[in-house]
């Protein structure tokens, strides 16, 4: 199994403290977000390597954190060669250009880069791996109405299936929204590339997951503890002041 971390973002809500790091590297109580999600997927047994796709503007950076950073596991930075928003290539097809790196034999787990939470990756890859489905991590907040128009929203079955997703709807259905962590067993990868081929593709992962519900059967796992998306400086101090 491998893992993809996408942190090609210009993160320009976080400005000043973006203009010359990458979001990923921004300390929360005295630990960068990327310290402490490779720390996670090292936990992994059987992970194989871990890819970072950045973009031109951070890729020396990132480069220079991989050097001073103790990995256990082979790490790779990738980048991208986009210089702003106005050419990014979204997460979507940044999962394409890294897949043309590590290859389509390997089980995928994919993370966006301004995560933080409490519980650990490998619940998550077991549960993904006992159904060999693309699964979804979740979490709920308890309250729909804090969903709504900020983030996907899924609705599961019974089995813990995917039965419904939304786009940051303006009526959340359920309060279980989706984390930015996606398990792509290897049978799933080549999927990717017929979407990013498809005239109607969107960058968001959201996106692509409600193209692949037509296609495949895709699970939802949900995290326990406190999780915090880093979109701005609100939730970049809320997180610091939690893990202080």
């Amino acid at each position: 199994m491998k893992a993809l971390i996408l942190a090609a973002g210009y993160a320009t809500r976080l400005y000043p403290l973006t203009i010359n790091q990458p979001k990923c590297l921004l300390p929360v109580a005295g630990r960068s977000i990327l310290d402490r999600l490779v720390e996670k997927l090292e936990r992994i047994p059987g992970l194989q390597e871990i890819g970072i796709v950045t973009n031109d503007k951070f890729y020396r950076v990132l480069e220079d954190w991989k050097k001073n950073y103790s990995a256990k596991t082979t790490i790779h930075v990738w980048n991208d060669g986009t210089t702003s928003n106005d050419n990014r290539l979204g997460a979507v097809g940044d999962m394409g250009f890294a897949l043309q790196r590590m290859g389509e034999k390997d089980d995928l787990i994919m993370l966006a880069s301004d995560n933080i939470f409490d519980e650990g990756i490998a619940p998550f890859v077991r549960f993904a791996r006992s159904k060999n489905e693309v699964t979804i991590a979740l979490y709920d907040l308890k309250d729909k109405s804090l969903a709504a128009n900020r983030y996907g929203v899924m609705e599961l079955d019974r089995e813990k299936r995917v039965v419904g997703f939304e786009e940051k709807p303006a009526a959340p259905k359920t309060s279980l929204i989706g984390m930015g962590i996606y398990y792509f067993p290897k049978q799933s990868l080549p999927l990717a590339r017929e979407y990013l081929a498809g005239k109607d593709k969107q960058d968001a992962p959201g996106f692509y997951i409600r193209w692949l519900l037509n296609r495949v059967k895709i699970y939802g796992f949900t995290f326990s503890g406190a999780w915090y998306d880093i979109g701005d400086l609100n939730s970049l101090e809320e997180a610091s002041r939690k893990y202080s």
